[in-house]
């Protein structure tokens, strides 16, 4: 379908907007020089955004426990739970961001829109966090792997609340021991009990940490236990539909008594994957690349050509069903 076009006194309202922010603009950048040139802000200091709030965040200091109210300039965009700034700090202790240091990495999801929206930055690794309760979907756990993945960030598994499971593990358990046989590390924990927070601990020391999954599988609960003074507010599930409430409205960091940060997301229901390429998904399946680059056809998209190597994989048990199908599911998912 075309896009519509505008009338000319469409595109001049547009443009007069435009201008107006911008003129907007630059007289807010004029008053932020003329504070920051009047002495009204200290000397520019490092810090880290602990959490983000439209136009402003909360700042932290190196060795610093206190957060910092700070806005931004008019010539920041873009910031987000995690990034490295230069801010300098008013009397009063709130302050103003004056940029932003350079990102190891960011982990973004696309919106409803299709653009992407960053959801922290500077990470070591991703905790994606499902339970018994609500019931997870392999798919959405594929769809955080394969993003973690593709941005480089070292997927953990976390299986909560192992209380609920029955003996043996059901298929909740037989669904974690296959992907721990792909070679990711996993985590089974509950917080009625202690079990599992020590591992936990470990996969957490000094590295910065985001947790992903549905909301109500429990990982506010979990960063409960491992940061007992912190008050988190906790979410019950819905007895209607067995699924989470949201409870986490923003993104936050949060630094660990052991070392390490940890960032604690809004639950996502839902993950796209619009922002990558077919190649992009499919060499985020760990599994396939090995069998990658040997189908009879240099074109093979993998679904009924003649020769698929990795169709032979799956017939042949190399590769799992339910992976597979899983894969095609997010493929197809992009041309929808």
């Amino acid at each position: 379908m075309s896009k519509r076009k505008l009338s000319r006194q469409q595109r001049w309202r547009v443009e007069k907007i435009q201008a107006e922010r911008a003129v907007r603009a630059e007289k807010q950048a004029a008053r932020e020089d003329y504070a920051l040139e009047a002495g009204e802000y200290g000397p520019e200091i490092p810090g880290r955004v602990i959490a983000h709030f439209g136009r402003t965040l909360d700042v932290q200091a190196p060795e610093d426990t206190e957060n910092h109210r700070c806005h931004l300039r008019a010539n920041l965009e873009g910031l987000v739970t995690g990034d490295r700034v230069i801010w300098r700090q008013a009397q009063d202790g709130s302050g103003v961001v004056v940029a932003r240091d350079t990102r190891d990495n960011v982990l973004e999801r696309p919106d409803p829109r299709g653009q992407l929206k960053p959801v922290a930055a500077n990470i070591d690794q991703i905790l994606i966090v499902f339970a018994a309760e609500p019931a997870p979907f392999a798919n959405l756990i594929d769809r955080y792997l394969v993003a973690a993945e593709a941005t480089d960030i070292t997927p953990v598994l976390v299986l909560n609340k192992v209380d609920l499971l029955p003996e043996g593990g059901g298929e909740l358990g037989a669904l974690l021991e296959r992907y721990a046989a792909l070679g990711y590390a996993v985590v089974r924990a509950t917080t009625q009990t202690a079990q599992g927070l020590d591992d936990l601990h470990a996969k957490l020391r000094d590295k910065t940490s985001v947790f992903v999954g549905q909301s109500g599988v429990g990982k506010s609960s979990l960063i409960d236990r491992l940061l007992p003074d912190e008050a988190l507010r906790i979410g019950a599930l819905s007895e209607d539909s067995r699924k989470g409430t949201h409870t986490t409205t923003t993104a936050r960091l949060y630094r660990l008594p052991i070392g390490g940060e940890l960032i604690d997301s809004p639950g996502i229901r839902e993950f796209g994957l619009t922002h990558l390429d077919e190649q992009q998904v499919t060499e985020g399946f760990v599994e396939f690349r090995d069998v990658l680059g040997h189908c009879r056809f240099r074109d093979c998209r993998h679904r009924d050509e003649p020769g698929c190597a990795l169709l032979e994989a799956v017939a042949q048990g190399d590769i799992a069903k339910e992976r597979f199908a899983s894969y095609r599911r997010i493929l197809d998912s992009l041309n929808s």
